[in-house]
């Protein structure tokens, strides 16, 4: 899922990176409404509520949100600075999971920190959700980097929007039979749906775990990186095996 980047990645690639982190997406998602009653997958909503503070004349209200904003910007744009400048000094496997371990250290920040030291306190909410916003940032930047833009997973407007298109340029019996058109649909639905069941699974696992829900998080996450590993591993295997000369009698 990390290994590939842009052009060289298939659309098995790009279906298996955006469902699992858009099924994380949703699970931080319900998770923040639950706890901070707070959304931290995106950041599209904070524009308006930046607008509104100002408009009131709440400073300090209106940076707190200007803050959030900017830390979703820097994690996105930190992921794509790694991307970039490790580019042939690294493996694309190692380069791609910096981020990834940044935005788990950040969402497990947010776990260790409310399961131990957390007082409902607002400038501790304001806190975490910044994290939260951050590493959702580290996330979405990752994958439209990875995939030259075309997997984005922590929002759904405009996936929303071009699924509405597609379905109304399916109504053209040539278009249905477009690989490219079909692939994108089947891209963007399984993105669509792994987020809303990654919000379903983080509700019923807040009942039961409260805030270990983000630990969880913290799991689906690094089930790409371990992924990977075991393909590279399964990679470097065969070609042991298909280098390795017969031993004479």
């Amino acid at each position: 899922m990390l290994r590939k980047y842009s052009n060289h990645r298939t659309i098995q690639d790009n279906i298996r990176l955006g469902g699992i982190t858009a099924f994380s997406a949703g699970m931080v998602n319900v998770a923040s409404v639950i706890v901070f009653f707070s959304f931290t997958s995106n950041v599209t909503g904070y524009y308006a509520v930046f607008a509104q503070e100002i408009a009131k004349g709440n400073w300090y209200q209106g940076a707190v949100v200007l803050f959030w904003i900017l830390l979703f910007l820097v994690g996105s744009m930190l992921s794509n600075l790694i991307i970039i400048h490790g580019k042939g000094r690294f493996s694309s496997y190692l380069t791609h999971s910096i981020p990834l371990v940044l935005e788990i250290l950040s969402i497990l920040f947010v776990g260790i920190y409310l399961d131990v030291f957390y007082e409902d306190s607002l400038k501790e909410t304001e806190i975490l959700v910044g994290a939260l916003l951050f590493a959702m940032g580290l996330q979405n930047g990752l994958t439209a980097s990875i995939s030259n833009s075309v997997v984005k997973t922590t929002h759904l407007t405009g996936l929303t929007t071009d699924l509405a298109i597609l379905i109304s340029m399916f109504t053209k019996e040539s278009n249905r039979s477009n690989k490219a058109l079909v692939d994108k649909f089947h891209l963007l639905l399984s993105i669509v749906s792994a987020y809303v069941v990654g919000g379903l699974v983080s509700g019923i696992s807040f009942t039961y775990l409260s805030n270990k829900t983000f630990y969880v998080v913290c799991f689906v996450l690094l089930v790409i990186g371990l992924y990977d590993h075991y393909k590279l591993y399964l990679l470097k295997k065969q070609f042991v095996n298909h280098h390795r000369q017969p031993v004479a009698a």
